[in-house]
């Protein structure tokens, strides 16, 4: 992730507390087993098999619901609500994507129905929490920059779309392609650049703003003309 920030000059640190996959090793350092034998033993109906797929693409799951929906409640929710649907519509499931790429389609779909759900009714809501954490369980001024930034990205992440943060999301934390981004959103992979480009564009913007108020001492001046 942070090495496609930087190429993009996104003059961003990265995000706090971003979950990572499971390992895909299995017990006593095996090989596990692949997703596609996994998905056809759960199509058979073996619980055993999907409950191994949920293990290894939870946590990217809610990340995505996170990151779309800004409220650790509802992304746990929607991330548990796919997982469900998933697993009903393993037997129309045909194998023409990866199980991953179906799976966050799954996930993407019902998180902007709840975010569009949640807009009349409540402000967005901001994952901040695990950046203040850290700022005050972090003795260093280091750790502590490190958590500035961060809450900083966050709050400027929380300013772009729904969808938007959920390309970012898929393209920067997750690392994948632009066409698994594309096929996992039902959209051409030119939007899904044009939503990188403009996300960049938005991010670097009001970072540069918020340097440069900061700067003057919190009095708004002419912004920055970038690199």
């Amino acid at each position: 992730m942070e090495s496609r920030l930087a190429g993009a000059h996104a003059a961003s640190p990265g995000a706090p507390g971003e979950r990572t996959s499971s390992s895909t090793a299995a017990p006593g350092g095996s090989a596990a087993e692949d997703d596609p034998s996994l998905v056809a033993r759960a199509r058979t109906g073996d619980q055993a098999a999907f409950r191994e797929l949920v293990d290894r693409h939870r946590d990217r799951a809610y990340g995505l619901a996170l990151r779309i929906l800004r409220s650790p409640p509802d992304a746990e929710e929607v991330a548990q609500d796919a997982f469900v649907r998933a697993w009903l519509g393993l037997p129309g499931f045909r194998g023409e994507a990866k199980f991953s790429t179906w799976l966050h389609r799954i996930v993407a779909r019902r998180a902007f129905d709840r975010a569009a759900a949640l807009k009349g009714r409540r402000g967005r809501e901001t994952r901040l929490e695990e950046a203040r954490s850290v700022a005050v369980g972090e003795a260093s001024l280091e750790a502590a920059a490190r958590a500035a930034k961060a809450l900083r990205l966050e709050r400027l992440l929380d300013e772009l779309s729904a969808v938007r943060r959920a390309v970012v999301t898929m393209y920067y934390y997750q690392e994948q392609a632009v066409q698994q981004v594309a096929e996992a959103l039902g959209m051409p992979e030119g939007t899904v650049k044009t939503h990188l480009h403009r996300a960049r564009a938005a991010l670097r913007g009001s970072w540069l703003k918020a340097k440069a108020i900061e700067a003057a001492g919190g009095s708004p001046r002419q912004e920055e003309t970038g690199p």
